[in-house]
């Protein structure tokens, strides 16, 4: 189980898509990552009127920006083993281009890895190891 203090997540986003896709694929990969690390989910709160408010996640998760070929490099990286304690989730045009989640398994499966397209990838562990990565990426503004 990962520490709070010990761990970072980000984003990293393709910047030159178009902003609903970059929404679309912030949202979705978000969504992964707290599927991924449910302990670093807050618990809901109360405000002063009495009003429930949903857990948040704890952590900062910046959405970092980057390109088509930042994307590739940076995925290619995180398969090494080096890397296999991270979290990593990927969005690409394989599972942009699918209406339903069966239709992407399928797809996935006869599109060798070399052909995804990365729009964006989350990735969350050791703090060093994410900082090693994406230290010097700009935010996504």
């Amino acid at each position: 189980m990962m520490k709070e203090q010990d761990t970072k997540c980000v984003i990293v986003i393709n910047e030159d898509l178009p902003l609903g896709v970059i929404a679309n694929t912030s949202t979705i990969l978000g969504i992964t990552l707290g599927k991924c690390i449910p302990e670093f989910v807050g618990e809901d709160t109360f405000d002063a009127s009495g009003k429930c408010h949903l857990g948040i996640i704890k952590i900062p998760v910046p959405i970092l920006k980057g390109n088509q070929e930042i994307l590739r490099k940076l995925r290619e990286e995180l398969y090494a083993q080096y890397y296999d304690d991270m979290i990593v989730a990927d969005f690409s045009d394989v599972a942009q281009g699918c209406n339903i989640y069966s239709e992407y398994i399928q797809k996935s499966a006869i599109t060798p890895e070399e052909e995804h397209t990365y729009f964006g990838i989350a990735i969350c562990g050791n703090k060093k190891k994410v900082n090693k990565l994406t230290g010097s990426m700009p935010l996504l503004r």
